[in-house]
């Protein structure tokens, strides 16, 4: 990456970027964490020994962590003065550090007292070995599950710590001879809970009595406590409590298992019919709203029995980490929304709030959906011209249709030496001979198809698609662009989001395309989740399409500016009408393909000075 990508992804100048790099490779002397080239930086043999030397030198958030695992660990509170002496550093820092963790325990249940000299957690058990978990996603990356960062969270000598891999692995094995699938995206942090609680108790430190669950309601909680039960002592050395084990049985069928997909809708087991019927309701509503194909019955029971489970979660307060939330978001913006909407509907009927990881699980469902459900008129037509001879223009077809059957469709063979070039009008010509006059669509190939030339094949139809839905966006844009509504200057973004939306929202009120009340509704959508679809681009707009026309405000950055847990420079507030509601796909996927290449995101924000050289700017890199 170079300078200025690094310096607009953190908000600095190039000039603090070469700073930073030479401060990090201090940190290992005699190597080198950070190279440096033409083409920029990129991380060196050294960029892990330079992160443990950084997890090593008492950071901030490392002693913060420290901190609040010795409050967990001290029912009687902690010295302050000779907690100070242990991390080598004043007081005035420790309580400094204190003040930060009265911040990171907002919802957690838990209080922190200070006494003179002593500072104690007040809070049930349940309370604490939450925030135990919020430490360790702390300490992931991207939401992933890492063995090293549960030793850090637990400490290297705990009991839970040291048995990870083989405990899960057999939890896996155990669950899938009950008959379940198992969510390998979840198993991780489930396994996490198991080792915190065997942890804690080891400590004497159980989970507090609970009201009993209803057997009936869930058949298999006893199988599943027993499993639990039987491979924490004997895999942990610990015997986990009742309570315990009740606790972490719901989290197992309410995060990570699912029946199996053969089942019928009918026969998936205690799936509330209030629930359903939410369900139902919104995912109907969801179709109509964005003309997607998600209303069936199969999609909307087993989403059901996802939401069933995601109220338990709500209620245990115990989410489920997604390390592809970000990756969907920006890759599938369209298939996000449809679950932003979703998750906005079943929030007012169900009363349960759905952070950003559970909305994308909510995604999942709706993209294997559509996936199964994706119509045969996307495939590219293709003519093979092989002139004959005996049967090799067959055996090239069916080759062809071996390889390249899931992108492109065989739709004429031409058998002649010379044929009717100018004749053939299918999206793709794959030819074994020289065509008279080469063209993107045509694609030279061996009488016998090699790897390669199915990879030339898979690029020029890439090449098709992309330039196709390219040109589509670039009709729509100069359509609903707003000329007047252009925002760029010293100070932008510097009121944040709120700020950012009414402005550019002001313009388009003013112009009569929305009013006030749609402005307070894209607010409350930035609230549910970010529209920071990429590390450039956010695309605030409201989930109703109440506009009285399509138009598009832009604002630019430059620096970037924060958004949700990033940064933007790019901040486009889209109006969307009733009457627009099949452009809505072409505009949203597509204006976010094009920002999610920082070359191309780079051009337009130094040379957009004005909406006119914005515009030239956007056009030039969608027509490549």
């Amino acid at each position: 990456m170079t300078a200025s990508a690094l310096a607009d992804a953190l908000g600095v100048t190039p000039r603090s970027i070469r700073s930073y790099v030479t401060a990090v490779n201090a940190r290992v002397p005699g190597g080198t964490a950070i190279e440096s080239g033409p083409q920029g930086y990129r991380a060196g043999a050294d960029a892990a020994a330079a992160l443990r030397v950084e997890a090593d030198a008492g950071t901030p958030r490392d002693r913060l962590h420290t901190v609040v695992r010795a409050l967990l660990d001290a029912p009687d509170g902690i010295d302050v003065f000779e907690t100070a002496d242990a991390l080598h550093v004043s007081p005035a820092t420790l309580d400094a550090d204190l003040a930060r963790v009265r911040g990171l325990l907002g919802g957690t249940e838990l209080t922190l007292e200070r006494s003179a000299s002593r500072a104690r957690l007040r809070g049930t058990e349940g309370a604490q070995r939450r925030l135990l978990s919020k430490l360790a996603h702390d300490e992931m990356d991207a939401g992933s599950f890492d063995l090293s960062a549960l030793r850090r969270t637990l400490g290297e000598r705990s009991v839970g710590a040291q048995a990870f891999g083989p405990f899960k692995t057999e939890l896996v094995a155990r669950l899938g001879d009950l008959g379940w699938f198992v969510n390998e995206f979840g198993i991780a942090d489930v396994v996490m809970h198991i080792a915190i609680a065997a942890d804690r108790v080891a400590q004497d430190r159980p989970l507090d009595a609970a009201e009993p669950v209803d057997a009936g309601e869930r058949p298999t909680q006893t199988q599943v406590a027993e499993i639990i039960a039987e491979l924490s002592e004997r895999h942990l050395g610990v015997r986990l409590g009742s309570t315990d084990l009740q606790h972490l049985a719901t989290l197992v069928l309410t995060r990570v298992v699912a029946p199996d997909r053969g089942a019928a809708a009918s026969a998936l087991p205690g799936l509330d019919p209030s629930v359903e019927a939410a369900v139902r309701e919104v995912v109907t509503a969801a179709a109509e709203e964005f003309l997607v194909d998600i209303a069936h019955d199969d999609f909307v029971a087993r989403l059901a029995l996802h939401v069933q489970n995601l109220m338990h979660r709500a209620r245990e307060q115990a989410w489920s980490r997604n390390p592809l939330t970000r990756s969907l978001k920006s890759t599938y913006p369209m298939i996000f929304e449809v679950a932003v909407f979703i998750a906005s509907r079943l929030q007012q009927r169900l009363g349960i709030p759905l952070p950003d990881d559970e909305i994308a699980y909510i995604a999942m469902h709706v993209g294997g959906r559509l996936e199964r459900s994706r119509r045969a008129d996307q495939l590219l037509t293709a003519t093979i011209v092989c002139p004959g001879y005996y049967d090799l223009h067959e055996l090239l077809r069916s080759s062809v249709d071996r390889s390249l059957g899931q992108a492109i469709e065989v739709v004429g063979v031409e058998t002649r030496v010379d044929p009717d070039w100018a004749s053939i009008d299918t999206d793709l010509v794959l030819t074994t001979i020289d065509p008279l006059t080469p063209a993107d669509r045509i694609v030279r190939i061996q009488p016998f198809l090699t790897d390669s030339d199915v990879e030339r094949v898979q690029a020029a139809a890439g090449r098709i698609r992309r330039s196709r839905r390219l040109a589509r966006l670039r009709a729509e844009l100069e359509r609903y662009f707003e000329p007047s509504a252009f925002l760029r200057g010293p100070g932008f973004g510097a009121g944040g989001e709120e700020d950012v939306i009414r402005r550019l929202g002001a313009m388009l009120r003013e112009r009569g395309v929305i009013d006030e009340a749609y402005i307070d509704r894209t607010i409350e959508r930035e609230r549910l989740s970010s529209t920071a679809f990429t590390d450039a681009l956010a695309v605030p707009h409201a989930l109703e399409m109440t506009a009285s026309r399509t138009a598009i405000a832009i604002g630019i950055a430059d620096p970037s500016i924060p958004w949700g847990d990033g940064r933007v420079q790019v901040v486009a507030l889209v109006a969307f009408s009733e009457s627009d509601r099949e452009a809505f796909q072409t505009v949203f996927e597509q204006f976010v393909e094009v920002f999610s290449e920082r070359d191309s995101v780079q051009r337009i924000v130094r040379r957009g000075t004005d909406f006119n050289a914005f515009l030239d700017e956007l056009v030039a890199v969608i027509d490549g």
